[in-house]
């Protein structure tokens, strides 16, 4: 089917009958946006659930209004998930077992099993390398790449990949720092994204949001940066709105930290827990939905450009109230991606973010 096929024939105004992400009538080949489902959660170290996400995501997105206020007939640009779920699946289960034997062992005895952590790391790799391929056959077609995962390991394939040919920051909102090295051993954490991530050289910035769980080694870290890496966290940010600061002027500080080509990377605890209770680490404070949105929207006010983004750490729960949450988040920011792109137009009313 054409894309001028699939756009003609479609009603967005219908109930969602189609099995694509958002009940689009898109596949990859029509679509001008792939969503990476990344199913795993080998390495967390609390709660688990978020290898469930890309299924549970992609059934709440078809409960998702498709107008869009800010982006001119955003669903047009096309949106479709890579259809490969399975393959991560079955490895994810296979490694996350070896996983808790390591973790139990670690936990008991105080040793590491090097044997079972050299398979462990191998196989988050192999993951990686899976990540890494299709991103990079999606982006050599001209096609934009977002990560759906998943733990918030599972993004640093596309980052890599984004990095080949251009330099950019990351705008990191999360509850956590993630930048550990090799958090219990594992060389690829979920604890350890961005520690993995600021390897990248094409990597220039890293400005991190709503943190308010962290450790002295992470600080250390941020500190001998040189600037590379800001640390916005949620304690302060919440100390200048309660001075009577207002979120709007709080953003253009931390945008005015951000180069010109910026990635979103979006760890859903970032969020206040009651909009992700089932995520893997959930921590008290953090961003309201809207504020979230408002920021990113400030971000391409600003005349930056958004080259891609991954959402994280959404484990849906028996309500799946996460899952709708982020099926939410996904469709806001890919369509905010498209414009940022030229493939869609930014509304009248996004210029002020009132309508």
């Amino acid at each position: 089917m054409s894309q001028h096929t699939a756009t003609s024939d479609f009603d967005p105004n219908a109930m969602a009958t189609l099995d694509g992400i958002f009940g689009l009538p898109f596949s990859t080949i029509t679509a001008a946006q792939v969503i990476l489902p990344v199913a795993w959660e080998a390495t967390v170290s609390y709660r688990t659930g978020t290898a469930s996400a890309p299924e549970a995501v992609l059934q709440a997105s078809k409960q998702v209004d498709l107008y869009d206020p800010f982006v001119e007939d955003a669903w047009k640009v096309g949106i479709a998930m890579h259809e490969d779920m399975e393959t991560l699946s079955k490895l994810n289960a296979e490694t996350r077992s070896k996983a808790e034997r390591y973790l139990q062992a670690l936990a008991e005895n105080g040793t590491e099993d090097d044997v079972l952590l050299k398979e462990i790391n191998s196989d988050c790799e192999k993951m990686n390398d899976w990540v890494r391929k299709n991103a990079r056959q999606y982006l050599d077609s001209g096609k934009l790449v977002c990560v759906l995962g998943g733990d918030h390991s599972a993004p640093l394939g596309l980052i890599e990949e984004l990095g080949r040919n251009q330099t950019f920051g990351i705008l990191h909102i999360d509850a956590h720092a993630d930048l550990r090295d090799a958090y219990e051993g594992f060389r690829y954490s979920h604890a350890s994204i961005m520690f993995n991530v600021m390897q990248i050289k094409n990597v220039s910035k890293l400005v991190q949001v709503g943190i308010r769980d962290y450790c002295d080694d992470e600080v250390s870290l941020v500190k001998n940066s040189a600037g590379r890496i800001v640390m916005h966290t949620d304690r302060a940010l919440k100390s200048r709105a309660f001075r009577g600061e207002s979120w709007h002027a709080i953003c253009q500080s931390i945008i005015n930290d951000l180069p010109q080509n910026v990635y979103l990377s979006f760890d859903i605890d970032g969020l206040d827990p009651k909009l992700c209770p089932n995520t893997g680490t959930p921590v008290p404070g953090g961003l309201e939905f809207e504020q979230s949105l408002f920021l990113v929207h400030e971000v391409l006010r600003s005349g930056r450009k958004l080259i891609g983004f991954d959402i994280c750490e959404v484990a849906p729960g028996n309500d799946e109230w996460d899952a709708s949450v982020g099926a939410r988040l996904l469709y806001n920011f890919a369509n905010l991606v498209a414009a940022s792109n030229g493939l869609a137009k930014f509304s009248e009313a996004f210029q002020t973010d009132i309508n």
